[in-house]
């Protein structure tokens, strides 16, 4: 959704109830490609991506865009063709340029009007004018009220990514905390995704780490387990988590079917908000067993009560009047903006997050906010109650869309006075320490790219990095990775992983590892272009690299090179070897260019450490990647595939430790512990599962 001239509009998304257009039919919404999507972290376009995509507009004369003739009367004949078929009921509008690109998805009560008020010859600012150039077909799609066109706006912003909305850039799901109900001892577990395995769902949490901690907590405080079902069934002993306290052992029945019924119930009304009351009854369970000189039990109902009080300390604010709500707070500086929201279920607090949606500078705080409000809630579950820093228009309108979506009451709010009030206060005052720092964050990353530039004789700053590595053991489960960074730093959703195919390759052959890599992955962008595939919108890392970072010396960087000689990009890409210092002494690495003399710098030089960062990312993403593919291979090959360990030890393990995961977690002196397992066998199994990088 987004603000245009005449009205403000808002969020989720919602079936059409009839097409009309004033082309003969109105294509099929296609979503953008993974590659066009900005990393949620990944916020601000920089200034440089932006002008580049205002040089492509066309141009108007002032910011009334008073032009007799031109781009701006072209696009006013495509707009007034449009009125003459648009219907006066509800619907969503595209505008399209010579490309087909959508530059614009709006709504309206009453379309006709709406397109109209494009039409007329002055009066439009300097952003809607530009967007009324560019425009050359205007397609519509009815529908049945204003609630429906708002929802499905919005839908099509988050689908379409329009160069003159307001853009939220980011899809991610949030996590929640789950505990099970298809089993008659529940699991407490971590859950993205679709809600449809049986249990109960607690959240949103701002991120993962909010999740892991509070579950965590509440292991130590309710002692449910965590173990997949298949683990669970299969144990013949209690695991470790339950030597530590973290876990009654219900797999073992180390706990009766009614005792850990009771823990898990415990559980569910803690986050359920019945806080105060399950600490109440721990402390007087804790009370009666040190009366009954029970100081163990005493201690556990302690401990128990200790993690409680972990969780609530560790969630900051808890309210005392708000029980379930959203709090949204935006802040703008520098022609930018960030809005915090804050999560609240069930009376507590379950953390905030950032988000920095792109939008044109002329647009105000309440405009930006409402466009944010309608995409963020597009595939998520509204609260009963949102708050607000700034009243937006057509308040009541998201309201009753978030009515029909969640099927409960919504009310939408800009609290005056008290708690509620506080709590907006408080996401504000964070909103405006993000920004700072994101400014800050984007200024010292520029200058990075700047310096980078300087040192390697770039014509300009780079907007699309790509830093490629490879990994693998002796040979075997070979793997390639690809990270990508730009002015906003990392953008891990454009990050790829390339299993190694080639037949006939020598173990170990990196350099031939490389080539196949580089050949995969430049191939499908020459095919790209030859497509006549579209140029990046301003929202987006360009497609092609302007470097290429090469994890290895001068051979590494050769066979790159052969690699764009064969397709006939030398000239078009720039290539960087790093090669490790001696010793692979980080500080004193060797920087390699093609027909260049060898370049280092001093360890302390800024720009060296930015390329060791970069180099680094990389080799963590292909290191994760290589040890997931070693792991799949494990599990479908066995521990035979270390050397020296047959059926027979393979049993002795599986009945010391009970499954391949906790051989994998052992200690080398675990290990030597187990009845037929050598020292050498056990030092060969450790270093299978813990290897050193290739």
């Amino acid at each position: 959704m987004t603000q245009d001239p005449a009205e403000t509009r808002d969020t989720a998304a919602a079936p059409p109830a009839e097409t009309a257009a004033p082309s003969p039919a109105v294509p099929d919404v296609k979503p953008r490609s993974a590659s066009g999507a900005q990393d949620i972290d990944a916020a601000t376009a920089s200034l440089t991506v932006e002008e580049d995509e205002e040089s492509r507009l066309p141009d108007v004369e002032d910011d009334s865009g008073e032009v007799a003739d031109g781009p701006l009367a072209v696009g006013r004949a495509a707009i007034e063709q449009a009125v003459r078929l648009a219907p006066t009921s509800p619907g969503v509008y595209r505008m399209l340029n010579a490309a087909n690109d959508v530059l614009y998805v709006g709504k309206a009560k009453n379309v006709k009007k709406r397109l109209s008020s494009y039409a007329r010859p002055t009066g439009h600012v300097m952003r809607i004018a530009r967007m009324i150039a560019a425009t050359v077909t205007v397609e519509i799609i009815s529908t049945a009220t204003e609630t429906e066109a708002l929802l499905l706006e919005a839908n099509l912003i988050k689908q379409l990514r329009p160069r003159f909305n307001v853009l939220l850039r980011d899809d991610k799901s949030f996590p929640y905390i789950l505990i099970t109900g298809d089993h008659w001892a529940p699991q407490i577990l971590k859950h993205r995704g679709a809600q449809t395995r049986p249990g109960r769902y607690f959240g949103p949490f701002a991120s993962v780490g909010a999740v892991n901690r509070t579950i965590t907590a509440l292991q130590r405080a309710f002692l449910v387990r965590s173990c997949t079902d298949s683990f669970f069934e299969s144990r013949t002993r209690p695991c470790l988590l339950y030597q530590i306290r973290r876990c009654a052992g219900p797999c073992t029945s180390e706990i009766d079917f009614p005792g850990y019924t009771e823990l898990v119930r415990e559980a569910t009304d803690f986050l359920s908000g019945r806080s105060r009351a399950v600490k109440g009854l721990l402390a007087a369970e804790m009370e009666k067993a040190s009366n009954e000189l029970e100081f163990e039990t005493a201690a556990l109902y302690r401990d128990r009560l200790a993690a409680l009080s972990a969780i609530q300390s560790q969630q900051g604010i808890n309210p005392r009047t708000v029980e379930e709500a959203d709090v949204f707070a935006i802040y703008q500086e520098g022609g930018y903006s960030c809005v915090e929201v804050f999560f609240f279920r069930t009376g507590q607090n379950w953390g905030n997050r950032a988000y920095f949606p792109r939008a044109e500078k002329s647009f105000t705080p309440e405009e930006v906010l409402a466009s944010f409000l309608a995409q963020f809630y597009d595939d998520k579950p509204p609260p009963k109650q949102i708050l607000l820093s700034h009243d937006i228009e057509e308040c009541e309108l998201l309201a009753n869309a978030l009515c029909i979506k969640a099927g409960h009451k919504v009310e939408i709010a800009v609290p005056k006075r008290g708690e509620k009030k506080e709590l907006v206060a408080h996401a504000l005052t964070n909103a405006r320490e993000a920004l700072g720092r994101k400014l800050a964050d984007t200024a010292t990353q520029t200058r990075l790219l700047e310096g980078l530039a300087s040192t390697l004789g770039l014509p300009k700053p780079p907007q699309r990095i790509e830093v490629y590595d490879n990994s693998h053991i002796q040979g075997t489960n070979a793997v390639g990775a690809m990270i990508v960074a730009g002015p906003d730093g990392f953008i891990k959703n454009q990050y790829r992983k390339f299993n190694i195919k080639s037949e006939g390759l020598t173990p170990g052959d990196d350099y031939a590892m490389m080539r196949e890599v580089l050949q995969r992955r430049f191939k499908r962008l020459v095919a790209s272009r030859a497509e006549g595939e579209a140029p990046a919108k301003d929202d987006e890392t360009p497609r092609w690299p302007d470097l290429v970072i090469i994890d290895g010396g001068r051979g590494q960087l050769n066979a790159a090179r052969g690699v764009l000689a064969e397709l006939g990009l030398e000239t078009e890409v720039t290539l960087l070897g790093v090669a490790k210092g001696p010793d692979r002494d980080a500080g004193r690495e060797t920087l390699f260019m093609p027909e260049r003399e060898a370049i280092k710098l001093e360890p302390r030089d800024p720009v060296l450490y930015f390329i060791q960062r970069l180099r680094d990312e990389a080799h963590r993403f292909v290191i994760g990647s290589h040890r997931k593919l070693r792991k799949k291979d494990i599990r479908e090959a066995g521990l035979q595939e270390i050397p020296g360990i047959g059926p027979t030890r393979k049993r002795a393990l599986l009945h010391h430790f009970g499954t391949l995961k906790e051989i994998e977690r052992a200690s080398l002196g675990d290990l030597g512990k187990v009845p037929g397992i050598s020292a050498e066998s056990a030092r060969r199994i450790f270093e299978f599962f813990h290897p050193g990088p290739a």
